[in-house]
Formats: structure tokens, sequence, C-alpha cells
């Protein structure tokens, strides 16, 4: 098993890297539900770009913390980065190989109400 997940958006504008992560959110809020993302969370150098960082555009909403980048070609939504601070997430969704998303231990997360963790998969 390698160390690392390669993802891509659908037409290959913006790839990365993602250090195997310890896990992966699925958060129910407005934005992620309807984005259907799998968040792996970026401690520092965790998730490299490899090609089209700066080929993304923006989307903030509500407080404007965080920015959901999209590929500009495709459309498909690649991370998230914070407004206010450095956070960052990579959708691993866009997993080069689909399997791998069998083997990431998933936290629900109720990013619409609670705000806390409703189970742990994996």
């Amino acid at each position: 098993m390698s160390d690392t997940i390669s993802c891509s958006c659908l037409c290959g504008t913006v790839t990365f890297t993602v250090t195997w992560p310890d896990h992966v959110t699925s958060c129910n809020c407005s934005a992620c539900r309807r984005y259907m993302a799998l968040w792996a969370y970026d401690p520092p150098g965790t998730l490299t770009f490899t090609k089209g960082e700066g080929e993304t555009v923006a989307f903030t909403r509500g407080d404007h913390e965080l920015a959901f980048h999209h590929c500009q070609t495709c459309g498909a939504v690649t991370h998230w980065q914070g407004i206010v601070n450095d956070r960052r997430a990579g959708n691993v969704r866009l997993a080069d190989d689909p399997d791998v998303l069998d083997r990431l231990r998933v936290h629900y997360f109720d990013g619409a109400d609670s705000w806390t963790t409703i189970r742990i998969e994996g």
C-alpha cells in the first residue's frame, strides 16, 4: 500500500497527492453535502499540488472563513483553503484509484447542526 493518495480532477488540469491520512471527514453542512467531498485535512506538508494549483477558482460563502476551490475547466471541487488561517483540506473523492476510498477511516461530522462527530467507520 502506498503512503500517498494521488488525486486529480476530471479533466486532469489539477493534480495533487495527500499523505495517507489517519482519517477523512464527511461533513453534512450545506456546502460539503452538495460537493459530496471526503476531506483529508492538511497538516503542513501532507497535501502537495503536482499540477494546476493556480488553475482553480475559489468560492466563499457564509462567514467567509473558507474558500472552496474547483477546477476552472471541469468544475470538480479539489480542496478548500482557510482565508483567516492556513488550514486546508483536499478532496480525496478525486483519488485516481477509487479503491483507496474503501480503505479509509471516515469520520462523519455534523457541520449542519451540532458540530460533533456523528459516527466513525473503517
